[in-house]
């Protein structure tokens, strides 16, 4: 009995340790649709456009990503495709790891799985939260990944973003206390091509398309534990009708 109760012990520990001390910066919860074909066609031109200049989704294909969300293959090359890849080509990009490393201090990481690697809360949050900060090599950090070595190539259609809680940046204050209210303004010398409203939408839909990417079978994978779970139901109704049949002379 005292061996069990080690042994859950350590087994609870690490879990206490990690419910009590999550701290970081809050994050926005965001339900995604894998089912959302348009969503995850507009995700997939984001993450085309923005990201996989430097990022590669290197474990799927084109192929498999334009059968998927519905995209007739000449214009996924067309459109989606910026080098001389194929259709049956992995999505790798043409960016030297050296290099990389040099010039944002790491080399930046394969997509494929940072769905699932990190949660799409996280990613949500992450893609929304960068702002102005000229002592940073980019002019940029961000509130989720505080000295993150990536540029924020989404600056043109967010716009920049003020931290009134660093230093001595204006921010509002409570009338009661007289407390500084803190938080991401925008900045209106740096406006984006795009609304919060819009932004918020275009991130939602690469956050989605990432979260395809880390699965691709969600959906088939759905629809065959239905069919398992039908499928054990049926057969639990003969085995129980067949151990009837068996056991009733024993009775």
């Amino acid at each position: 009995m005292k061996k069990i109760f080690i042994t859950w012990l350590f087994v609870l520990l690490p879990v206490a340790a990690f419910a009590a001390g999550g701290g970081g910066y809050p994050l926005d919860h965001v339900e995604t649709d894998v089912s959302d074909k348009a969503s995850l066609q507009r995700g997939a031109k984001f993450y085309m456009n923005y990201c996989a200049g430097c990022h590669a989704t290197q474990f799927q294909r084109y192929e498999r990503v334009a059968d998927d969300l519905g995209i007739p293959h000449d214009l996924m090359l067309d459109n989606l495709v910026f080098t001389d890849a194929k259709i049956g080509d992995l999505m790798k990009n043409g960016m030297i790891e050296g290099e990389a490393k040099q010039w944002f201090g790491a080399a930046p990481p394969d997509l494929t799985m940072v769905a699932r690697v990190r949660g799409t809360d996280w990613l949500y949050t992450y893609l929304r939260t960068f702002y102005l900060d000229p002592k940073r090599p980019w002019g940029v950090n961000n509130k989720v990944f505080p000295d993150v070595g990536m540029p924020h190539v989404l600056l043109e259609l967010q716009g920049g973003l003020i931290d009134t809680c660093a230093g001595d940046a204006e921010g509002q204050v409570d009338t009661l206390t007289g407390e500084k209210l803190c938080g991401l303004v925008s900045d209106p010398e740096y406006k984006g091509s795009m609304s919060p409203e819009e932004y918020d939408q275009a991130m939602y839909d690469l956050v989605n398309f990432l979260d395809y990417s880390g699965e691709p079978m969600q959906l088939e994978r759905q629809k065959i534990g239905i069919y398992v779970l039908l499928f054990l139901a049926f057969f639990f109704v003969v085995a129980y009708l067949l151990k009837r049949e068996y056991w009733k002379d024993v009775h």
